[in-house]
């Protein structure tokens, strides 16, 4: 099927006559080229990979500086060097349901594009049209695997995978690492008093008030049920406290409204630093002790492991 590529480009406006930067392709050798570039396409599922497959292969035929792609959903990602004088491409495939956006591709250098360079460009885009829709497709699906469909957080899975990733940063780079682990108090009441669509919608208004106080670079994840845990990169014991004691006055302050009800509710939290023994599960493993220690000791509070003295944890039975 013949993709239809949509052009916007300043060089081809040009009224000079400009030299193209490579030797013609002959008409056989580029369609050998191009099929060479299909079955390279081909072996990678991988958005990054792809491109840069591609960008690799276009530039052996025209002199290219830096290609910008940006996918439909506003992502941008850069090879090369961008510069001033650019050739713009909107991406689509035609299926029976319309076209299908792919987003879109810059090509820049320093000196004009010729004519033969445009045209050679836009037969070099034609193969990758389906392996991107592939590429997009397969992002969208991994994407999907890791979040949790109710609050659009991350799930365990990928709270799995983002943990240990983190530590390894902060283990790499000597930085401090906290978590925060969340759990809405007495729950179970909200379910039984107002419906389980009302604890959906709570669950919901807590996630967004989690995200909301939480820095853009903290990590949040539902565990399971009406529990969360953040990760807070650069982060240490006291850091962690405060921004744990913003989020649960945000919490408690918060008035979830259904069609029916008005519904407030608080949440316990727990916090650990990340010290040079733990892994991931010892690190969640104090987190959660704090925060049982929080519903023990009478709920809608903060309690930091990392904060509390030897003695204590003894007392209390940490």
């Amino acid at each position: 099927m013949v993709t239809s590529v949509q052009i916007s480009s300043r060089a081809s406006k040009a009224k000079e006559v400009i030299a193209p930067s490579r030797i013609a392709v002959p008409k056989q050798d580029l369609s050998d080229e191009l099929f060479r570039l299909t079955q390279r396409l081909q072996t990678s599922l991988e958005l990054e990979q792809i491109l840069e497959i591609f960008f690799q292969q276009i530039q052996q035929h025209v002199s290219i500086g830096g290609m910008v792609y940006t996918t439909p959903c506003n992502q941008h990602i850069k090879l090369g060097r961008p510069n001033i004088h650019h050739v713009d491409y909107q991406l689509s495939r035609q299926s029976n349901d319309g076209d299908d956006g792919l987003g879109g591709v810059v090509f820049s250098r320093a000196k004009r594009f010729a004519e033969q360079e445009l045209i050679l460009i836009e037969s070099f885009l034609g193969p990758l049209i389906y392996p991107l829709r592939n590429a997009l497709l397969y992002r969208d699906a991994l994407a999907a695997a890791m979040c949790d469909p109710l609050t659009k957080t991350g799930n365990r899975a990928a709270m799995s995978n983002a943990l240990q990733r983190e530590i390894q940063l902060a283990n790499r780079y000597h930085q401090a690492l906290s978590m925060m682990v969340i759990d809405i108090d007495h729950f179970k009441a909200v379910n039984d008093n107002y419906g389980h669509a009302a604890g959906d919608d709570v669950i919901c208004s807590v996630a967004k008030a989690i995200t909301t106080v939480c820095r853009e670079t903290d990590l949040t994840f539902r565990f399971g049920g009406e529990e969360f845990v953040v990760l807070l990169n650069k982060t240490d014991a006291a850091g962690a406290r405060v921004i744990a004691e913003r989020v649960r006055r945000y919490i408690a302050g918060l008035n979830t409204k259904t069609e029916q009800h008005d519904i407030a509710v608080t949440a316990s939290i727990g916090t650990a630093e990340l010290n040079q023994d733990d892994d991931s599960i010892s690190l969640f493993e104090r987190a959660d002790s704090a925060l049982y220690k929080a519903k023990q000791q009478g709920r809608n509070q903060v309690v930091s492991y990392d904060l509390v003295d030897e003695v204590q944890r003894s007392l209390l039975g940490m």
